[in-house]
């Protein structure tokens, strides 16, 4: 696919493009150049971890490294799916 570059230096990218790569109006891009090429890659605005962070808890008392080293051993219950 081309398109061409505006002289404000805009570019339309093309509409089979845009929904493939799901942006809309207000989507972050950012731009690279890698060996001579332009690269775009979509900023994802909202962090995909966001909900999940805060959300476990460790035993009173226990270190994270204590606790996780427990969870590699398979020695802690698993945890509740939210």
């Amino acid at each position: 696919m081309n398109a061409t570059l505006s002289e404000k230096g805009q570019v339309t990218i093309p509409k089979a493009l845009r929904e493939a790569m799901g942006m809309i109006s207000g989507s972050v891009l950012s731009f690279r150049e890698i060996e001579g090429k332009l690269v775009v890659t979509k900023v994802l605005a909202i962090d995909p971890l966001k909900k999940w962070r805060g959300k476990g808890s460790i035993p009173k008392g226990e270190s994270v490294d204590l606790y996780l080293t427990r969870i590699r051993e398979g020695k802690v219950e698993s945890l509740p799916i939210f």
